[in-house]
């Protein structure tokens, strides 16, 4: 037999060994082939799938990325390359393989899922669960399922959950199609029907491990930790070197508190998959959040390093506050920035950074267009409407009148353990709290989202065009009823406090819902933290959210969110003046001794000269002023606006056109 057909007849019986299982065999001989002929493609393919299966991932890479070279159009040998880089930790590399793969043949499904693993270790649940939808398309689908999984892979996720409740209402038992609906409600925030939807697949379908792993992602932001880590475990179980489920490990720990078992998990899955960006970034706010902002700085640099045009981790170190960009550092994301075309979270990310690295320079032309940017952006990805949420603060003020809520002057859940904190964001909710869990007999919890949900669970399901029945419904609650749901909060919150002292719940939105407070829990302290108009709309606008806010990515309507919110205050404070206490952020600053005396009255609770050196507290937070309130009093914050006055007239002709007596 020639040489020629040698290799032929080495690589039939490799592939032959490969289908049977035979890993060492096929490894004996591609081996052998590849040694014939060090060029022939079938052989130096088989040869780098066979080392990959038998756990030699460089040499599996070399001989890939040269059988690549060789014949760049095969799709499969982009998967298995990226199957091997995906192994070796090598995630965005791996990434950029899957894409091409898919780019060149969109039917490819082993691809797509392999990409949707990726993107979940990555942290980019949204990406991951469209990639995996496109994989279900390759399937032989029912036609209004396809069309559903099209609208969803598309970003049309409303018109898909139409078409997919009633596809389910049809066949109640599609986990497909299950699954599908629990990422839409995963996509649009209603993580409990997400979570229910999730469970009903896993009940039908046991070992659908992509489902499970967004059942505990939904669970964590239901703040259902123990619950979540269950399914963590049991994902861990199967496979304990899977990346993404380390990865899932740490996100969860990090979100209930656990820091130290989460920064444990952080550095095994980097020591792993170096170039992980997304999860060097979430490493890095887990860091800042418990307390550890210059490592976390440096965490954040490392994920520039791997690619210098990740806008999160530039925004996520501008966004330390304490941190100066170097001079290179300023040039390279401005050069980024101008490079991005169209719409993109790379971009506003970007452009939120450089107009803190501008700001900083004092170049504040330069720094308000790259603000007004990223805000443009932002706007045009929240869909916020200003004249709903005035009709909201209309509807509170005019059904909870004296008479209204004279009903819940009794009865009640009778715990005295609640502080709210609200106001606006970016108002001096933080260093209010920080002052308060200084104290001896107060913890801090963190922003929670509970007194909402509560909310949303009276309202229920409500039709287009339907009057909202919230909060009028909370004439209808009976004293069990409103008993039971202070107690439903107190569970809730149970997960964050650690003894039974007071404890700080500092969602700035709850200003909203002091009627549900006062009906639920009458017995609970509430502070406005206030600051100065233009001060606080400016530092909202400038400010780019993790998450919620979206009324803050526009001048004009952050302008209507502060009137609103300062008539209903103003309203709260007539009905129930008892229970609400306005502190300005000013006069913090100015006298912090004087305002801790009254915040602590305000709280029943002895003064303690701990609330003054509240910055000396090492504990951990949540917010974007995490870093700044580990720092004594700073005054400079009080008229930064004024550098941007000339710029902001948009927001002071709101201000100017209503009537709030401090403009």
């Amino acid at each position: 037999m020639n040489n020629e057909g040698n290799v032929k007849a080495l690589v039939e019986a490799a592939r032959g060994s490969l289908q049977a299982g035979n890993i060492q065999q096929a490894l004996k001989e591609a081996t052998q082939a590849v040694a014939a002929d060090s060029k022939h493609p079938p052989a130096l393919f088989l040869l780098g799938v066979a080392l990959r299966r038998n756990g030699s991932l460089d040499e599996a890479i070399q001989r890939l990325s040269e059988f690549l070279l060789l014949a760049p159009s095969v799709v499969q040998g982009r998967h298995e390359l990226a199957l091997a880089l995906s192994s070796r930790g090598q995630l965005s590399a791996a990434a950029v393989e899957l894409q091409k793969a898919v780019d060149m043949d969109p039917k490819f499904s082993p691809a797509l899922l392999a990409l949707s693993d990726v993107l979940l270790a990555q942290g980019d649940e949204s990406a991951a669960a469209k990639a995996h939808a496109r994989a279900v398309l390759t399937q032989d689908v029912d036609p209004a399922l396809r069309k559903a999984t099209e609208l969803f892979a598309s970003g049309r996720v409303g018109v898909a959950e139409g078409i997919c409740r009633e596809y389910l209402r049809v066949h109640p038992t599609d986990v497909n199609a299950i699954r599908l609906l629990g990422d839409i409600g995963y996509k649009l925030g209603i993580m409990e029907e997400a979570v229910q939807l999730y469970a009903r697949c896993l009940e039908l379908a046991p070992d659908y491990h992509r489902a499970r792993h967004k059942y505990a992602l939904a669970l964590s932001k239901q703040d259902k930790f123990e619950a979540a880590m269950k399914e963590v475990s049991r994902l861990i179980t199967i496979d304990s070197n899977n990346i993404a489920y380390k990865a899932l490990h740490a996100a969860v720990a990090s979100s209930a508190g656990r820091f130290d078992e989460a920064h444990v998990v952080y550095e095994d899955v980097l020591a792993r998959a170096p170039d992980a960006v997304a999860i060097l970034t979430s490493y890095g706010h887990s860091l800042r959040y418990s307390g550890q902002g210059e490592k976390a700085a440096t965490i954040y640099r490392r994920a520039i390093e791997v690619d210098p045009g990740h806008g999160d981790a530039y925004w996520s170190l501008a966004n330390l506050k304490t941190v100066k960009f170097t001079a290179p550092e300023v040039e390279e994301m401005s050069n980024q920035l101008h490079a991005l075309e169209g719409d993109s979270p790379d971009k506003y990310h970007l452009a939120f950074a450089v107009g803190k690295a501008l700001e900083d320079l004092k170049d504040y032309a330069g720094s308000f267009d790259a603000y007004k940017t990223g805000n443009e952006i932002k706007r045009r990805y929240s869909g916020y409407d200003s004249k709903d949420n005035a009709h909201r603060i209309d509807d509170s003020i005019a059904v909870c009148d004296e008479s209204f809520m004279a009903q819940f002057n009794a009865g009640g859940h009778p715990d005295s353990s609640p502080i709210f904190i609200v106001g606006l964001p970016r108002s001096g909710s933080t260093l209010l709290e920080q002052i308060l869990a200084s104290h001896s007999q107060v913890e801090a919890t963190a922003e929670l989202h509970f007194i909402s949900r509560i909310a949303a669970q009276l309202e229920g399901t409500r039709k287009r065009g339907e009057r909202r029945r919230y909060p009028r419904l909370l004439a209808d609650l009976n004293s069990d009823e409103r008993v039971a749901l202070g107690q439903q909060y107190l569970d809730a919150c149970s997960v964050y406090r650690t003894t039974g002292k007071k404890f700080i719940d500092k969602l700035p939105n709850n200003f909203m819902h002091i009627g549900l407070i006062r009906a639920i829990l009458p017995n609970a302290t509430i502070i406005d933290a206030r600051r100065a108009p233009m001060a606080a709309c400016f530092a909202n606008f400038k400010q780019l959210f993790a998450e919620g806010q979206p009324f803050t990515y526009s001048l004009e309507d952050i302008g209507h969110y502060y009137v609103d919110y300062h008539r209903l205050m103003g309203h709260w404070q007539k009905i129930i003046p008892e229970q609400t206490l306005t502190v300005h952020y000013e006069n913090v600053v100015t006298d912090l001794e004087g305002q801790v005396a009254r915040l602590l009255d305000h709280c029943s609770l002895p003064f303690e000269d701990a609330c003054v050196r509240f910055h000396e507290n090492d504990r951990a937070v949540r917010s974007a002023s995490s870093e700044q309130v580990r720092q004594p009093i700073f005054r400079g914050g009080l008229d930064q606006w004024r550098h941007y006055e000339e710029y902001l007239g948009p927001l002071n002709n709101v201000l100017k056109s209503c009537d709030l007596g401090i403009v």
